[in-house]
């Protein structure tokens, strides 16, 4: 029983985690108080809040200003963070989060599964060729996301500012310029230069009655694409998951992620969401750009882990992991749409048919009545 309560804790508790920042929606008004998420854990699912301490840089991009977040502006319910600010004038924001370097020592097989998990194909491939499927692992690990978001109906440049993370994702175009069906190309940059022939994934979650174009788009930049419909439930099987949120011998013991409580639900629903290798893997070509086929209504992200060994001391391999995110709709001017807009124009047409009925009765009761008045006379 005691084996099978580790086992247990081991996949509940070693599970990789994914930072992105997050909205409920990417459209939002002028000079409104909102609160990004900052999740750790996956897409849908944060396991645990980011301390202060922990943050290099947090960011504000808008009007051509970069401001920094300040401590006052955090605050923390269950396991997300929120970053919590008021918007000003119309534009396209970008906020960005920047986290020191931990390390994580990892026994040779939870280091093959989590290369799995992960899908960093190609450090798994070279242990592969190079027989170091048995060599055990030290990593030092640091994230660094960004959230792109339109305010209002005017689009400004900020979208294409570099932050100067170690490794980040610069759209091409700004997202909010383009709508469902369009495809984005982004370039990646590592230490400020562009990072070749990386394996990048991009995916989305639908919003509420969303559109879709079904078709599956390829491009040079494809290692090869998935249909979008079965994105979700795309996975790359993997019985160790592991925690890249302390520092742990993993296999070794279980532990908490930063000194909070471990989260005990149960082991599928771990399992069904700590799967990151999904949507529409692509490859950067060799200049650092990879492109994504926006095929539906939602809310997108690019995603990539930079693993190389290291002569480092006391370490084998550093990784940089990034996450990029914003909201792609059908409209085709994103920026002149918001979910409101939707309502409003329902609203509006209904007005419309109500008004004209309205005069329609009104003439039909004055033409009833004037012929009851002739009949009389």
């Amino acid at each position: 029983m005691k084996k099978v309560f580790f086992a247990f804790s081991i996949v509940v508790l070693l599970c990789s985690h994914t930072m992105f920042l997050k909205l409920n929606t990417y459209f939002v008004a002028p000079n409104t108080a909102i609160a990004l998420q900052l999740f750790n854990g996956t897409f849908e699912k944060s396991e645990n809040v980011i301390d202060r301490d922990r943050m290099i840089d947090a960011s504000i991009v808008s009007a051509g200003v970069r401001k920094k977040v300040t401590d006052a502006q955090w605050t923390e319910k269950d396991s997300t963070t929120f970053l919590n600010f008021k918007t000003g004038a119309p534009g396209t924001y970008v906020v960005g989060v920047s986290t020191k370097a931990r390390s994580l020592a990892m026994e040779a097989k939870a280091f093959n599964d989590y290369l799995e998990h992960e899908g960093i194909y190609d450090m798994l491939e070279w242990r592969k060729q190079n027989n170091a499927l048995n060599t055990n692992a030290v990593e030092k690990y640091s994230k660094h996301v960004k959230t792109i978001f339109q305010v209002g109906a005017i689009t400004t440049d900020d979208w294409q500012k570099p932050l100067g993370y170690p490794i980040e994702f610069i759209p091409l175009e700004n997202p909010y310029e383009l709508h469902t069906g369009d495809s984005l190309a982004v370039k990646l940059l590592l230490k400020g230069k562009p990072l070749a022939n990386q394996l990048v994934y991009a995916d989305y979650r639908p919003i509420e009655n969303g559109h879709s174009h079904d078709t599956v788009a390829t491009d040079e930049n494809h290692g090869h694409s998935h249909n979008d419909k079965a994105n979700a439930e795309h996975t790359h099987g993997n019985p160790e998951p592991h925690s890249h949120d302390a520092t742990v011998t993993a296999a070794a013991s279980p532990h908490s992620h930063d000194g909070e409580a471990p989260n005990t639900h149960k082991q599928e629903e771990k399992e069904a969401s700590h799967t990151h290798a999904t949507g529409q893997q692509l490859r950067t070509n060799a200049n650092g750009i990879a492109k994504a086929h926006l095929s539906a209504d939602g809310i997108w992200y690019f995603q990539t882990i930079h693993l190389a060994q290291t002569e480092e001391e006391g370490l084998t391999h550093e990784s940089n992991w990034t996450t990029l995110t914003f909201e792609t709709t059908h409209a085709h001017s994103a920026a002149t749409h918001t979910h409101e807009d939707d309502h409003e124009h329902e609203n509006n047409y209904l007005t419309y048919v109500i008004l004209i009925g309205s005069i329609i009765l009104i003439g039909a009761l004055f033409l009833w009545f004037n012929s009851q008045k002739k009949t009389n006379e």
